[in-house]
C-alpha cells in the first residue's frame, strides 16, 4: 500500500485496531500505525497532514458503517 491507498489504509487500520476510535489519534500516532502494516511500502516521509485527515475521515467512516 502507499499513502494514496486511503480506504485501503483505512481498512487495515480498522481491523487492526478494532477497539480504537480514530476520531481520537493524533497524527504521530497514526503516522506510526500506518508505516508498522505490514502491506505498506511507502515511503514514510511522503505523507502530511492532508492525507493523514483524509486517512482518518476514512477510518471513521469505515468503522461508522
Amino acid at each position: 500500500m502507499r499513502w494514496t491507498d486511503v480506504y485501503d489504509i483505512a481498512i487495515e487500520l480498522a481491523d487492526k485496531y478494532p477497539d480504537t476510535d480514530p476520531q481520537y489519534v493524533n497524527f504521530v500516532d497514526l503516522h506510526g500505525w500506518i508505516c508498522a502494516l505490514d502491506e505498506f511500502s511507502d515511503d514514510p516521509q511522503r505523507s502530511g497532514e492532508k492525507i493523514l485527515e483524509a486517512i482518518q475521515a476514512a477510518w471513521i467512516e469505515e468503522i461508522a458503517d
